[in-house]
């Protein structure tokens, strides 16, 4: 193994792996980023540009002691909708499983860095389809302590005790993906329950 499995775990509740590529020689699986987020900061940043602009305009033209100079945050805000809009537009994972090189490849990157992980099938013990606790929020003023709730989740565990995070999401879409894998892999399919609440 190469790399750092921790590396590969998310916070959210869903990734939402698609297949990109299929043949004999393995499946490509990907996943980008929350578009609605990046597009809508986008969409914000555009729009605040007909008022950033003739505001830039007349600090250029009469300093910071002119009417618009009280209003030097608006370009400021300009910039950081763009910067998190790139920022979600950039990221992306991939899983890669080569099964001419029988190899596991996790890739994971966005503006600033990248990771990579590798895996020998021969490392892999079984594919599980089990739960993980997610938390739902973070405590704001006046409300209780972020609660965590349960997610399924379909993980790879390796036979030295490690778990790698491949998806998350439905049941019924992580069992057909964990039902091909483990056939590709040539591993067992682990199912958890779900935990019932009390």
């Amino acid at each position: 193994m190469e790399g750092n499995p921790a590396e590969f775990e998310a916070i959210g509740n869903r990734l939402g792996f698609q297949i990109d590529a299929e043949d004999k020689e393995g499946i490509c699986l990907s996943w980008r980023g929350a578009r609605f987020p990046a597009l809508l900061c986008l969409g914000i940043a555009i729009a605040l540009l007909f008022i950033s602009l003739p505001i830039l305009e007349a600090i250029r033209q009469r300093g910071f002691t002119g009417p618009a100079a009280s209003l030097w945050y608006f370009p400021l805000m300009n910039l950081i909708l763009l910067g998190i809009s790139f920022f979600l537009l950039s990221l992306k994972r991939t899983i890669l499983f080569d099964h001419k090189q029988r190899l596991v490849v996790l890739r994971k990157r966005h503006i600033f860095r990248s990771h990579r992980l590798d895996l020998l099938y021969d490392e892999v013990a079984v594919v599980r389809l089990g739960i993980d606790q997610v938390y739902g929020g973070f405590a704001v003023a006046g409300s209780s302590a972020a609660q965590s709730y349960p997610v399924p989740s379909l993980r790879l565990i390796l036979k030295n005790g490690e778990t790698v995070l491949l998806d998350r999401g439905s049941v019924r879409r992580l069992k057909a993906l964990g039902k091909r894998l483990s056939d590709l892999l040539e591993k067992p399919l682990q199912t958890e329950e779900t935990p019932q609440p009390s």
